[in-house]
């Protein structure tokens, strides 16, 4: 089975996923300079990601969803285990948002264009006129009423562990006044870990366990703490016991 799958991967879903990706991102390249950005820089890579997990033959389940309301903004928080937390955000969380994601992702052929064409935020930390404007973007995103997806953590684990929490994305929550949902991510790391980027994906269910919203408290430090203290837990408690617990990553 497992020659059978790679095999697969190699004849099929390789050449169908590069092809899946061009269309996607020429689609919404053009479809956000024609107008309706938040339509177009949602549901094709939406579909991609469905795409991808399906033409992989990946497992998903997705827990939680009736945590979330209607019509409500959330800046959203995710461990990062690896590649294909992206796909199991953007094709199963069933909420348009907008990723904060590294600068470096903007030099991606074809890749880097789409999400700037999307106006996703790219995280400049080469000083503190860059920091600012990302900030102050993020900012206008969420008080425009859209979401925001965030790995606090800022790099992928190299063991399946969390590291640590930053504190950007909660105290974006706390200027705007939004609640801060967690999201745990289970299976990605042993789908395709850091370590072995482009390489053989390896057969694993993907879970994602959306938690249920964590409201402000106030305003201010002790708001900032209680959000990312409580987010940090509660994201924690999702992960299978092989994961829990902390490892430091020299990466952050």
């Amino acid at each position: 089975m497992f020659i059978f799958y790679r095999i697969y991967q190699l004849v099929i879903a390789l050449p169908l996923v590069a092809l899946a990706t061009l269309l996607t991102c020429t689609t919404v390249i053009i479809g956000c300079a024609i107008g309706n950005g938040h339509f177009w820089s949602y549901w094709p890579p939406k579909l991609w990601a469905m795409f991808i997990c399906r033409i992989l033959l990946l497992p998903v389940k997705v827990e939680g969803r009736e945590n979330l309301e209607k019509g409500r903004s959330y800046v959203f928080v995710a461990n990062h285990q690896g590649s294909f937390d992206i796909f199991l955000i953007y094709g199963f969380l069933g909420r348009n948002f907008k990723w904060m994601m590294k600068h470096q992702l903007r030099k991606m052929p074809f890749v880097g264009k789409a999400c700037e064409s999307a106006h996703h935020i790219f995280v400049d930390r080469r000083g503190p006129s860059k920091i600012r404007e990302t900030y102050d973007k993020a900012r206008a995103t969420l008080r425009e009423g859209m979401s925001l997806v965030v790995f606090p953590e800022g790099a992928r684990t190299f063991t399946g562990h969390m590291g640590v929490f930053k504190r950007g994305a909660f105290m974006l929550a706390d200027d705007i006044g939004l609640a801060v949902v967690p999201l745990t991510i289970n299976g990605s790391f042993d789908v395709m870990p850091r370590m072995r980027d482009m390489r053989w994906v390896t057969w694993h269910p993907l879970t994602l366990t959306i938690h249920k919203p964590i409201e402000p408290i106030g305003k201010g430090n002790d708001n900032i703490r209680h959000l990312e203290e409580k987010s940090y837990d509660t994201v924690m408690s999702g992960l299978v016991k092989e994961y829990q617990g902390f490892v430091e990553n020299k990466d952050q």
